[in-house]
């Protein structure tokens, strides 16, 4: 049976990500969401950069990300998802994640959210809020099972202390990408993890810029001034020469236009 799109704002949520097929509840769906997600919303940090208060109230996240066409980091994005999910009629549970990929000081604290997708009685994985190669399509909560998605492959191990860890095969063998707990979180949940996120001086956030966005070829990234774009196994690498360059790039290559 066909969803029925009750709020007006899920017709401009599913534009801006491009996806106009069934709203059936599948999985085959969820996948499809998710995917065209990762491709037309880029992961950014240019507000926190640019020391503007970020908000999680959905109507907030709904005019930066739909209306005016921006991105956000994982706070930002996995909350909106996570909205429209529901109003499409899934079963969502919101839950903290420490990520482990490149953390110099391990553990590392819960700064980080993921979302539990339930559909016909099986669980799944699905996160629109990294700026790294990550599944662009939902992971089946299966301990061990190995999970291809194009070059990479994946797998859900179980950790004594830290609950699910993501796993990614890397460099011939499996490393961590992050770990969460199947602890339920309220949205008022995050607040304090995005706030130290925003303002703290020890914030990977608050260090460089940080923007990513899957294409057809590949990826386009930002890190600092330097562009990215990674297109099969080549890369095109260049700093823009000046604001007004940078500011171009950012609209051709991320669809980004930050007012003046």
């Amino acid at each position: 049976m066909e969803m029925t799109k009750t709020n007006p704002n899920i017709n401009d949520y599913l534009k801006r990500i491009g996806y106009d097929g069934p709203l059936d509840g599948s999985v085959e769906t969820l996948a499809k969401l998710q995917e065209k997600h990762l491709h037309a919303v880029p992961y950014e940090n240019l507000d926190i950069l640019n020391q503007i208060p970020l908000s999680l109230e959905i109507s907030d996240l709904f005019d930066k990300i739909v209306i005016r066409g921006r991105g956000g980091y994982c706070f930002e994005l996995n909350m909106l998802f996570g909205w429209l999910l529901r109003e499409l009629g899934y079963t969502v549970t919101d839950y903290f994640a420490r990520f482990w990929r490149d953390e110099p000081n391990p553990p590392p604290k819960r700064r980080h959210q993921v979302l539990r997708v339930d559909v016909k009685g099986t669980s799944y994985l699905c996160d629109v809020g990294v700026g790294l190669v990550i599944p662009r399509r939902p992971i089946e909560m299966k301990e061990g099972l190995k999970q291809r998605q194009g070059d990479e492959i994946y797998r859900l191990d179980k950790d004594p202390q830290f609950g699910w860890m993501l796993m990614d095969w890397k460099h011939g063998q499996w490393e961590r990408l992050y770990s969460f707990s199947e602890e339920p979180q309220l949205p008022r949940d995050f607040l304090m993890a995005s706030y130290w996120c925003e303002n703290s001086p020890d914030s990977i956030f608050t260090q460089m810029t940080m923007i990513s966005i899957f294409t057809k070829e590949g990826r386009n990234t930002v890190a600092g001034k330097e562009f990215r774009l990674f297109r099969d196994q080549d890369v095109e690498v260049f700093t823009p020469a000046s604001d007004k360059e940078y500011a171009q790039a950012l609209k051709k290559y991320f669809g980004i236009v930050l007012s003046s």
